[in-house]
C-alpha cells in the first residue's frame, strides 16, 4: 500500500490499531477525520486531522477536493447498542455518511480502494436453538440483522456492492466504474489499548478491564452466551490485508474473518486465571441479550483464506497471554 489514505473514525477503537500499522509504512500519508481529537501519540502518526462529521456532505466534498486518496478506510459507525438508543443518529452517521464517502469516491477519475468494516451484527439468527445448533455461518445465511446497527451495515455493503459494480448502469461501461470496494465482517473486537465504545460485544473487554482494575463486573449477558471474537490488532491487520490483496484473486466483496469462539463464561475463566480476586455475576439485559443470541456462535471463513491468505496472528492462548493481559496489566499498573 502507498499514496494517500483517508481513515474514518480515527479516534475509535479499530482507527487506533490501524493508525499504528499503517504509519510504519513510509510510503502513506495517513488523512484522517473523526468527531473527536485523537490522543497526541495518534495524531502525531497522522500527516492531517480534520475535526468533522462526515454526515456533513459540503465537508466530505472539500476534503475530496484537497487530497488524492488512494485508498480509504471508512470505520465510522455508531455501534450496536448505541445504535439502539438512537437509531436515528446510526441511520444518519452509518447509511448517509457511507453515502456521502461512496458518492465523492464515484466522481474520481481513477480508481479508489473503499475499504468498508462491517459486522457479525449483520447476521440473525431467528433463535438460540437454531443459533446454538447452526454450522458455522457463511457470508449468505441468515441476513435477518434485529438491530439499526446491523441493517445500516447490511445495507452500506449492498451500497458499496452497487458503486463498485452497477453505479448509473443506464450510462457507464463497466470500465468506469472507479470504486473497488472491499469488505470485511468484523466478530467482536477486543482491544487492550482503549476501552469500550457502545458495542454489544463489550461485555468482553468490560470484564477484562474490571479485573485488571481490581473492580468486580456485572455481566449483561448469560454465561453461556457464545459469539466469536477477535483480538484488536488482527482486525487492523485484516483491512490492510484486504486492502493489498490483488483485484483478480477476490472473488467476492463481502467477506467473513474469525478468530476464536468463546462463551462469557470462558471469557470470566480467563479473568479468574490472571486476576482471582475479581468478582464477576451475571444479570443479563434482555434486550441485550436478545441482540447477543441473534449473532452467530461461529463464522465460516474460508472464502477469505482461499481468496487472500486470511489468517489471524491471535488464537485464543495467544489474545490473552501474549496481548490482553501484558498490555492491560501495564495500563493500570
Amino acid at each position: 500500500m502507498s499514496g494517500c489514505v483517508l481513515i474514518t473514525g480515527v479516534s475509535g477503537e479499530v482507527g487506533h490499531s490501524l493508525v499504528q500499522l499503517v504509519s510504519n509504512n513510509p510510503d502513506v500519508e495517513i488523512i484522517a477525520i473523526d468527531i473527536h481529537e485523537p490522543e497526541a501519540n495518534l495524531k502525531s502518526k497522522i500527516k492531517d486531522f480534520i475535526l468533522g462529521n462526515i454526515c456533513d456532505a459540503n465537508l466530505v466534498n472539500q476534503i475530496f477536493q484537497k487530497y488524492n486518496f488512494d485508498n480509504v478506510f471508512h470505520l465510522a459507525a455508531i455501534l450496536s447498542t448505541s445504535g439502539e438508543r438512537n437509531p436515528e443518529l446510526a441511520h444518519q452517521v452509518n447509511v448517509q455518511g457511507t453515502f456521502n464517502l461512496l458518492s465523492e469516491c464515484a466522481k474520481l477519475s481513477k480508481t479508489i480502494k473503499f475499504i468498508f468494516p462491517s459486522s457479525i451484527a449483520a447476521y440473525g439468527l431467528p433463535n438460540i436453538n437454531i443459533k446454538m445448533s447452526s454450522p458455522p455461518v457463511k457470508e449468505i445465511d441468515f441476513c435477518q440483522p434485529i438491530t439499526i446497527y446491523g441493517r445500516s451495515k447490511l445495507y452500506c455493503e449492498m451500497l458499496g456492492e452497487y458503486y463498485s459494480r452497477y453505479y448509473k448502469l443506464l450510462d457507464l461501461e463497466e470500465k468506469d466504474r472507479n470504486i473497488d470496494f472491499r469488505c470485511v465482517r468484523f466478530p467482536g473486537l477486543i482491544s487492550a489499548t482503549t476501552l469500550p465504545s457502545g458495542g454489544t460485544s463489550d461485555y468482553a473487554p468490560e470484564m477484562i478491564h474490571a479485573g485488571a482494575q481490581g473492580n468486580n463486573y456485572e455481566c449483561f449477558v448469560r454465561p453461556d452466551s457464545t459469539i466469536p471474537f477477535m483480538a484488536m490488532p488482527d482486525g487492523a491487520k485484516a483491512l490492510i490485508d484486504i486492502s493489498e490483496a490483488k483485484k483478480e484473486n477476490l472473488k467476492r466483496i463481502i467477506y467473513n474473518i474469525a478468530a476464536f469462539s468463546i462463551s462469557a463464561k470462558e471469557i470470566e475463566e480467563k479473568v479468574h486465571k490472571f486476576f482471582p480476586s475479581v468478582q464477576i455475576t451475571y444479570v443479563p439485559h434482555e434486550r441485550r441479550q436478545k441482540i447477543v443470541d441473534s449473532w452467530p456462535k461461529e463464522i465460516d471463513d474460508t472464502e477469505a483464506q482461499k481468496d487472500w491468505g486470511w489468517k489471524p496472528n491471535y488464537d485464543l492462548t495467544r489474545t490473552f497471554e501474549e496481548y490482553l493481559i501484558p498490555t492491560i496489566k501495564n495500563r493500570y499498573k
